[in-house]
C-alpha cells in the first residue's frame, strides 16, 4: 500500500503527506512523549554500552586464562609465574593476594591456621573480582524490568488524549484518534524494544560471569595447593607438560663424498 501511495503521489507531482508519523506523534504528545522517549533512549544506550564493555572485559579474561594454562604453571615459583601475567589482570590479582597472604601469616602474633588464612584471603580476592565483573548488570536488570512500564505509561497518556479528542469532537472519527492512538502504540513498541535486548544481554553476560567464576575458583584452589606444598603441587596439565620429553633432534645427514 505504501508503494502504491508513493507511486500515485509521484504521478500527481506531489510528495505524500503523512500527518501521523513518528515525529508528528511526538509533537502531539508534547512534553510527556518527549520525556518518555528520552528516558527509553538513555536506557537503550546504557544497555548497549554495558553489553559491549563487559563483553570485551570478559573476553580479555578468557584470553588471559588460555595464556595462563600455557605459560604460568611452567614457572618454578608463583612469583616468577606472576611476573608473566598482565598487570591489573584478575588472574594476577589472585596470585598476588595469595603470595601476600603467605607473607602476612608469618607476621601474625596469634596462632592462626595458615590454611584457613590463605583460604579466606583467596576467597576475598575471588569475591572482589566477581563483584567487579557484575558491575553494570543491575542496570540491565532494571532496564529489562522497568522499560515496558515506562512505555506503558506513554501508552496510557496517548489513550487518554485520544479519549479527550473523542469527547471534544463528539465522535470517534479517525482523524481525531489516529494521532494519540499511534503515539500510544509507538510508546509500547519502544518500551519492548528497549527491554528485550537488556534482558538478553543480562542473561548472556551473567552466564559468562559464571564461567569465569568457575575458572577463578579452580585457579585459586591450584594456587592454594601450590603455596601449601611449597611449590611441589601443580595442576595435572602443567605437570604433564613439564614431564613431556623434548622432541628428538633429527639425525644429521651423512656428508657427501
Amino acid at each position: 500500500m505504501l508503494i502504491v501511495e508513493l507511486l500515485a503521489a509521484a504521478a500527481n507531482g506531489a510528495a505524500p503527506q503523512n500527518k501521523f508519523g513518528f515525529m508528528e506523534a511526538l509533537e502531539q504528545g508534547g512534553f510527556i512523549a518527549y520525556a518518555t522517549v528520552t528516558i527509553l533512549g538513555v536506557m537503550s544506550f546504557g544497555s548497549f554500552f554495558i553489553l559491549f564493555t563487559k563483553w570485551f572485559e570478559q573476553s580479555k579474561i578468557f584470553r588471559q586464562g588460555s595464556d595462563l594454562r600455557a605459560n604460568f604453571w611452567r614457572a618454578a615459583t608463583l612469583r616468577e609465574g606472576a611476573a608473566k601475567l598482565e598487570k591489573n589482570s584478575a588472574w594476577r590479582q589472585i596470585v598476588d593476594d595469595g603470595i601476600a597472604a603467605e607473607d602476612q601469616h608469618v607476621k601474625m602474633v596469634d596462632a592462626t591456621d595458615a590454611h584457613e588464612w590463605l583460604v579466606g584471603s583467596l576467597a576475598r580476592s575471588e569475591a572482589s573480582i566477581n563483584a567487579r565483573l557484575a558491575g553494570g548488570l543491575p542496570f540491565l536488570a532494571t532496564v529489562g524490568a522497568t522499560a515496558p512500564f515506562i512505555g506503558l505509561f506513554g501508552t496510557v497518556v496517548g489513550i487518554y488524549r485520544a479519549l479527550i479528542n473523542i469527547g471534544l469532537a463528539g465522535s470517534a472519527s479517525i482523524d481525531k484518534v489516529a494521532g494519540p492512538v499511534g503515539e500510544a502504540l509507538i510508546m509500547t513498541a519502544l518500551g519492548l524494544l528497549v527491554a528485550v535486548p537488556a534482558v538478553l544481554a543480562y542473561n548472556y553476560l551473567q552466564a559468562r560471569n559464571k564461567r569465569i567464576a568457575e575458572q577463578m575458583s579452580g585457579f585459586a584452589t591450584d594456587v592454594l595447593a601450590n603455596i601449601n606444598s611449597k611449590g611441589a603441587v601443580k595442576p595435572a596439565v602443567a605437570a604433564a607438560a613439564a614431564a613431556k620429553p623434548a622432541p628428538a633432534k633429527p639425525a644429521a645427514a651423512p656428508a657427501k663424498p
